[in-house]
């Protein structure tokens, strides 16, 4: 029996995924609605996300528009963006409220990249987890007998392929965010 690396391969896939978000979710300089995506109001007693109070859209390259729904909403929204520390500037005004991305320094490019590096990191220590479940996994079934000693050193040299391909896959997505964050 041949061990099934499907299941881990989906799991696997979702650790890039979610560093893709992450490296989303960064100030770069550029307007982009998804960094406002963890940042949540109060509205109507309940916590809810930004996107469920108000339309997000982009007006120039540094700036984004905030239109909320309820214009009663309008002080709870620029209070949360300010609390949020994302670096950016808010200004209200009669159609809702803009968020202006600063410019860049050379300092802060540097202190971003920082930031990806430590994500990636993250990204690969659970990489690592996984492996070592899955092979923990195939060492139990060559126990118990289901898998072959042949077997067993074919499913770690599969495993290796496919951490392999994933490792690479992270660090082409931390590449590509740090060219467009240095520029």
């Amino acid at each position: 029996m041949q061990y099934n690396f499907s299941n881990f391969k989906i799991e696997i896939n979702k650790i890039a995924e979610y560093l893709n978000k992450e490296y989303n979710q960064l100030n770069i300089g550029r307007a982009s609605p998804m960094i406002l995506d963890g940042v949540s109001i109060e509205s109507y007693g309940a916590r809810v996300p930004l996107k469920n109070v108000a339309s997000v859209s982009i007006e120039d390259p540094k700036t984004l528009r905030i239109a909320p729904w309820d214009k009663n909403q309008i002080k709870d929204i620029e209070k949360a963006i300010v609390a949020s520390n994302l670096g950016l500037s808010v200004a209200v005004d009669t159609a809702g409220i803009r968020v202006i991305f600063p410019q860049l320094t050379t300092e802060t490019r540097q202190t971003l990249v920082k930031v990806l590096k430590e994500k990636l990191e993250e990204s690969r220590i659970t990489v690592r987890k996984e492996r070592e479940r899955i092979w923990d996994e195939v060492q139990k079934l060559e126990k118990e007998g289901k898998v072959t000693e042949d077997e067993r050193f074919r499913a770690k040299d599969d495993l290796q392929k496919v951490i392999d391909e994933i490792n690479q896959k992270l660090e082409s997505i931390f590449e590509k965010k740090e060219k467009e964050i240095m520029g």
